[in-house]
């Protein structure tokens, strides 16, 4: 049998990441010391845990019920762990976020404020656009828009509606007249978006008095982020279609001038979201009130 619970924790780190190289980095440990601990943890069970192909590892049948029965053990062991941080005179403990880009920088500022009141309390933020299972890769909770938090997971608005913005440069338009419908985007030069949660080249959305419309855009360059498309647009390669709060300065500034903005409706903003069954510490309770938004008329 295991001598300790590291071998197990190691077994659940790569079935859950599916990867030896995943989970090694997650522990902190080289591959080939990752592959020796399994290894020796199959032969004492007398059983083969993990299948391991060139591509991929997978969990054996009875490496599959090892799995489901030590995740949710596992996961209450630090929960209660976690929860040990309230007999301390300040809470403490490392809590790990995903977020898209522009998610990410709604967060720091309320940061910048609650981190120096709790310097025992770490913050990891991972930056995907891909919308993960954030159970299964081990987050303590994500950042996402309010109209794409699954239905079974607890949501905390942290940021008010936001809108979108098609914006250029002055000299962009001494040369091209300006868009007065979304179907005219088809004759201007734009700057593209990839996203893998829309399954490529992001199409630009618009909504005007109840009609929808989807455009595709052409141009010279494509990025998977907003803020590399902003930089673009300020270079005056084209129109870039972007979240008005990262334009608004600019805008103000006269470097940028937005278009289409009727045609530019506002849309839930960005909320936290964790599983309803989460146990949670105290430290994560403080950063969740420390980011929920709060309007003029809710009081703090």
């Amino acid at each position: 049998m295991p001598q300790n619970f590291n071998d197990l924790q190691a077994f659940l780190a790569v079935a859950q990441a599916r990867s030896f190289t995943k989970a090694a980095a997650q522990l902190g440990v080289s591959q080939s010391a990752l592959s020796h601990t399994i290894r020796g943890l199959e032969a004492r069970l007398g059983v083969r845990l993990l299948a391991r192909t060139t591509r991929n590892v997978s969990a054996t049948e009875a490496g599959e019920r090892l799995l489901m029965t030590l995740a949710p053990r596992f996961e209450e062991i630090e929960t209660e762990l976690a929860s040990l941080s309230e007999f301390r005179d300040k809470p403490a403990g490392t809590i790990r976020i995903n977020a898209a880009e522009h998610g990410a920088t709604t967060l720091w500022p309320k940061l910048v404020k609650f981190l120096p009141l709790y310097p025992d309390i770490k913050v990891e933020i991972s930056m995907n656009y891909g919308m993960i299972d954030i159970v299964e890769e081990q987050y303590d909770m994500g950042v996402r828009l309010g109209d794409r938090i699954a239905k079974d997971m607890i949501a905390v608005r942290i940021a008010p509606d936001l809108r979108m913005a098609v914006v250029a440069t002055p000299e962009y338009f001494t040369t091209h007249p300006e868009p007065k419908t979304p179907s005219d985007l088809t004759h201007h030069t734009c700057i593209n978006l990839r996203l893998q949660t829309h399954g490529g080249v992001y199409a630009w959305e618009f909504e005007k008095d109840g009609q929808k419309l989807n455009v595709r855009v052409e141009g010279q360059l494509m990025f998977n982020g907003s803020a590399p498309m902003l930089k673009a647009a300020l270079a005056g390669f084209g129109l870039a279609y972007v979240p008005e709060d990262i334009v608004q300065e600019h805008i103000a500034a006269g470097r940028l001038v937005q278009v289409l903005a009727d045609w530019c409706p506002s849309f839930p903003g960005y909320h936290i979201y964790y599983p309803s069954r989460r146990q949670s510490s105290p430290a994560f309770k403080l950063l969740v009130e420390a980011l929920r938004y709060r309007d003029k008329k809710t009081p703090p």
